[in-house]
């Protein structure tokens, strides 16, 4: 059974990563130079991009405000190679210790045993947040507009591409999702969930998708629960799925792969 979420703890996630960035300051320059050194980004976008089947990007989670307890003694690099075993397309690591209790200590270890390109998923704010992703080898950084004003995801999104990384920009309704096209983003995610109060409804997907131009990848966030779901989105346009808590609680997490992979997806109806 979910637990219960706090009201405000959005703001209180922002909170912590603005403590967070702060302790990076001193390390500023370091990071810079350990990202210029980091071995090539792998193609987040050209993972996603196979036209004619819906494309999973599996999570590598421990627990969630939502949820709570998920898989909180994973082994991140076994876990990695089931869902490449099971034929994911990429991964997601979330690396927010406080409220999820990941790292980039997880990242590194699942990205090592596997070819898969590797989304970070956490709260990105700052520019340093950004070199620190590269820095540990992420190939791939989520950026979420519900926290960030236009000038500064702009700015993420473009330092991002500037160390060869792509962007999963997430939007969660019309406003947001507007904001992440004129900002200029190319992979679309679209976030079931409502990040104020953890509660998902695929509908959210469903209504906007007609939006987004053919030509931007769409990947539907949250809220995916078996085979039937990623049906019903593929049916509708959507490139790709991001999964976790259904995931992290198979018996099996190849078997919950390949129960989500190979499943159609068909040409929008708009042409952007």
């Amino acid at each position: 059974m979910p637990v219960s979420v706090e009201p405000g703890i959005l703001e209180k996630i922002a909170a912590t990563k603005r403590d967070e960035v702060e302790a990076l300051r001193p390390r500023a320059a370091d990071l810079e130079a350990a990202a210029l050194e980091a071995d090539a980004p792998r193609d987040f976008a050209g993972a996603l991009g196979r036209r004619g089947a819906v494309s999973v990007i599996a999570e590598v989670k421990r627990r969630s405000p939502g949820a709570g307890a998920i898989r909180p003694h994973l082994d991140p690099a076994a876990l990695a190679t089931r869902y490449q075993e099971g034929g994911a397309a990429a991964m997601s690591v979330l690396t927010d210790s406080d409220y999820f209790g990941g790292s980039l200590e997880d990242l590194r270890a699942a990205r090592a045993v596997v070819g898969l390109p590797v989304l970070r998923k956490d709260f990105v704010i700052d520019p340093l947040q950004v070199l620190e992703a590269r820095a540990a080898g992420t190939d791939a950084i989520l950026l979420i507009v519900r926290i960030l004003d236009d000038a500064r995801l702009a700015d993420l999104l473009s330092m991002a591409g500037s160390l060869g990384m792509a962007a999963l920009v997430e939007a969660h309704d019309g406003s947001e999702l507007e904001r992440a096209l004129m900002a200029g983003a190319r992979v679309v995610g679209i976030n079931n969930r409502d990040l104020s109060t953890f509660t998902t409804n695929l509908t959210v997907t469903l209504d906007l998708l007609a939006e987004v131009p053919d030509d931007v990848l769409i990947v539907s966030e949250s809220g995916i629960r078996g085979g039937d779901d990623v049906a019903l989105l593929g049916g509708v346009g959507v490139d790709a799925v991001l999964v976790g808590e259904w995931l992290l609680g198979h018996w099996d997490p190849a078997d919950g792969v390949r129960e989500l992979a190979g499943h159609s997806t068909k040409g929008r109806a708009n042409d952007g």
